[in-house]
């Protein structure tokens, strides 16, 4: 081989063996996999679970057993014996009869005479149901409000003083009366702190078709801010509340996002208020069903991981069995509390009823009950009190004055 070639032929070598080096280095380094994000934190189960209890208030159940669980029957000689009668021919047990008739018969009249004089067994009370409170549902996120602390909340338009105490005084003397209403709630319950909440018409169902023609109409900018204003100065909530008429939840929560990716500012909707075409607000009563709701819900889900929020509060306002159709199916999320308030006035016996009927019998998540400063005077004779509230199960987180 000439001395050129052998040249080549090394540098071809050493060239493959630094390839192979190469390849196995590459081989022996591990990419390290990419790890998928925590979800966030949750609150405190126990905490959570605790306050969760405190707030169903179950009444002592006296009229019934708790109860047990089924066990099987242990085989014996007695059901050994069952057993072998069962497997006997026909034949033979006519037959056994036949022969000792005398005997059957003196054993069956014994043990009736047994029975005679003795009392009945007393009769084992029923299991007790299910408690339907506290609802088991999804863990809200880290920095959720409920169960931890009671809303109390004013409503009302500044537009109209027919509609709530927002729109009866100005905002000074709204703001005195919400704080000495709010200190009644926390000398009745002091284990529970309070939070101070405004609850602002931003959409309010109308008589009049108006230039869109759905009955209904957004409030300006600068309404919401004065709103949002007055919560800021009480270091409290804004739920911005929603009356669709004609129109749909759809189409009138996102135009509201700019205001509730804001930490302190929530949703209420009004189904009372959500009619079909055909049906005037104020003359017939709306309905929303659990898919209206849940896209609420979800929208605001995602305003909150964008924005790295506390988790949302959606407020449901509801006073009869239709007002809210598949309430079952409504699903709270760990960015979403829900919170079904029973919105009607009346004496304290029919609100009372009507917590029953409509909140309590269909658990959402948390629940909570609106007064009437004027309406459950002139129809019902008397205002409850928060000791009156406080006796209901479960106990309402979320208060709202009109």
């Amino acid at each position: 081989m000439k001395k050129g070639h052998l040249v080549v032929v090394l540098a071809v070598v050493s060239i493959a063996a630094i390839a192979i080096l190469a390849h196995r280095a590459r081989a022996s380094v591990r990419v390290p996999a990419l790890e998928k994000p925590l979800p966030p934190p949750t609150v405190d189960p126990a905490a959570y679970n605790a306050k969760m209890l405190q707030l169903a208030n179950l009444p002592p159940q006296t009229d019934c057993a708790p109860a047990r669980r089924r066990l099987e029957p242990r085989p014996g000689r007695q059901t050994e014996r069952k057993n072998r009668r069962r497997t006997l021919p026909a034949p033979a047990r006519s037959s056994a009869i036949a022969i000792h008739p005398a005997a059957y018969a003196g054993k069956q009249s014994a043990s009736r005479l047994k029975t005679i004089g003795r009392r009945k067994p007393a009769r084992r009370p029923r299991p007790c149901p299910a408690p339907l409170w506290p609802v088991h549902t999804v863990l809200p996120q880290a920095g959720a409000l409920l169960p931890f602390k009671r809303i109390v909340t004013y409503y009302g338009n500044f537009y109209s003083r027919q509609m709530g105490i927002l729109g009866q005084y100005p905002p000074a003397q709204v703001i005195a009366r919400l704080r000495a209403q709010a200190a009644a709630w926390a000398r009745a319950d002091p284990s529970t702190p309070v939070e101070l909440a405004l609850d602002y018409i931003a959409v309010s169902a109308q008589q009049a078709p108006g230039r869109s023609g759905r009955y209904r109409m957004r409030m300006p900018g600068g309404q919401i801010d004065k709103a949002l204003r007055m919560a800021r100065q009480i270091h409290g909530l804004l739920f911005l509340d929603v009356q669709p008429g004609w129109s749909t939840v759809q189409a009138e929560v996102p135009p509201l996002a700019k205001y509730l990716q804001q930490p302190n500012v929530e949703l209420a909707l009004d189904p009372e208020f959500a009619l079909i075409r055909g049906k005037r607000p104020g003359k017939y009563r709306g309905t929303l069903n659990a898919a209206a709701i849940n896209f609420a819900a979800r929208f605001l889900a995602k305003l909150v991981a964008r924005n790295h929020l506390p988790p949302k509060l959606l407020v449901i306002h509801r006073f009869t069995q239709r007002m809210v159709t598949g309430s079952g199916r409504i699903r709270p999320l760990p960015q979403v509390e829900i919170v079904m308030d029973m919105d009607g006035f009346g004496s304290p016996a029919e609100k009372i009823s009507a917590y029953r009927d409509f909140i309590e019998r269909r658990p959402v998540q948390f629940t909570g009950f609106k007064l009437f400063y004027k309406n459950d005077v002139k129809w019902g004779g008397h205002l409850m009190t928060p000791a009156e509230v406080l006796r209901l199960s479960p106990r309402p987180s979320f208060i709202l004055y009109q």
